[in-house]
């Protein structure tokens, strides 16, 4: 679907700054995207595969010289840059890397080989959460739970989801990516087959990865250059997907009444990190267009959401990444009320 197929409803003129309109639809706000954000860019795609990958080679060759005390600076550094490689992956998920599929498929599943993350088990469920975004008892993607939910779990399972919504947030995805990615026995027919061959894949390729790292360079050789990259990369994935939906602005409904342009334009979030952050993990804080749209390329977001600011500017959740931002996340957001938002555990038991 590109830009110049779509018909408005709606412009951004008529509508009224202090509600959103029942009116508005998605086609209305894509229409206002220019048209060439929706266009694959070889040159810009492979580029960023050539020069992330040459990224990701600097820092592994400076973990292997440089004297111990320099080691975490370098481990968020080339964990951040691994990031970079599931961004690219991310891309080719929603197929706007190539035209191809099949390139699509092999170059997601060697991007994620280093961060053993199943290319289709991530792709579908992932895919799963754009069309339900926001949607209670659907996303599933830091889907606060519901208080009646919440008060019938067992005291572990209660302890488990308060460590991960509060100050262990950045442990999120790794139960996400254990939990979910390599359970193939969740779907059925096709997508059964693709989500085991991924899940085989990468147990393959950490099976034979693995004992030669440790073969070659011991067990502080395997923790130091796979172990703790990954968990910076961890970091990053939690990081970026709890930030991109979750303030105690955001909104969730019920399938009855989610309203889906409502969702994809004010349910996500922009957020500015240091720039160096925002280049190695190749823009994927500028979130609000990709929910509009999965067809835009990473290397297009930017100019999207310029145009949403100019479009749709009073409809945007923006922030900027802070300790006071994730305090307030962590503190603030956690359970979650259809009629009055988010609850926060103190609340909840203090209401009790």
């Amino acid at each position: 679907m590109t830009a110049s197929t779509l018909k408005p409803q709606v412009t951004p003129q008529t509508l009224e700054s202090d509600s959103f309109p029942s009116s508005l639809r998605l086609r209305d706000i894509l229409r206002t995207l220019p048209k060439d954000v929706f266009l694959k860019n070889r040159r810009k795609a492979w580029t960023r595969v050539i020069i992330n990958v040459l990224l990701v080679a600097l820092g592994y060759w400076a973990l292997a010289v440089s004297p111990a005390f320099l080691l975490p600076i370098l481990w968020i550094y080339t964990g951040t840059a691994l990031t970079g490689f599931f961004v690219i992956a991310h891309d080719c998920g929603h197929r706007s890397f190539a035209n191809r599929k099949w390139v699509n498929d092999l170059v997601g599943h060697v991007m994620m080989l280093p961060l053993i993350y199943p290319f289709h088990g991530w792709r579908i469920g992932h895919n799963h959460h754009h069309k339900h975004t926001n949607k209670l008892l659907e996303d599933n993607a830091w889907e606060p739970w519901l208080p009646d939910v919440y008060e019938n779990l067992s005291t572990f399972m209660k302890t488990f989801y308060r460590f991960l919504r509060g100050r262990f947030w950045w442990m999120g995805s790794i139960v996400h990516w254990a939990g979910l990615h390599f359970d193939w026995w969740r779907y059925e027919g096709k997508k059964r087959e693709q989500v085991k061959f991924s899940a085989l894949v990468v147990i393959a390729f950490a099976a034979i990865a693995f004992p030669t790292l440790i073969a070659t360079t011991g067990i502080w050789g395997f923790v130091k250059f796979w172990l703790m990259p990954w968990m910076v990369y961890h970091f990053w994935m939690s990081t970026f997907t709890i930030v991109h939906h979750t303030t105690p602005n955001i909104s969730f409904a019920f399938p009855e009444d989610w309203y889906e342009a409502k969702a994809q334009l004010s349910g996500t979030v922009h957020c500015d990190y240091p720039r160096w952050v925002e280049f190695l993990c190749h823009d994927i804080n500028v979130h609000i267009p990709h929910h509009l749209s999965t067809a835009i390329p990473s290397y297009n977001l930017r100019k999207a959401h310029q145009s949403l600011e100019q479009n749709w500017g009073q409809y945007l959740q923006k922030s900027r990444f802070s300790w006071s931002l994730m305090k307030e996340i962590t503190d603030k957001c956690h359970l979650y009320d259809a009629e009055n938002g988010y609850k926060s555990f103190k609340d909840y038991h203090a209401g009790r």
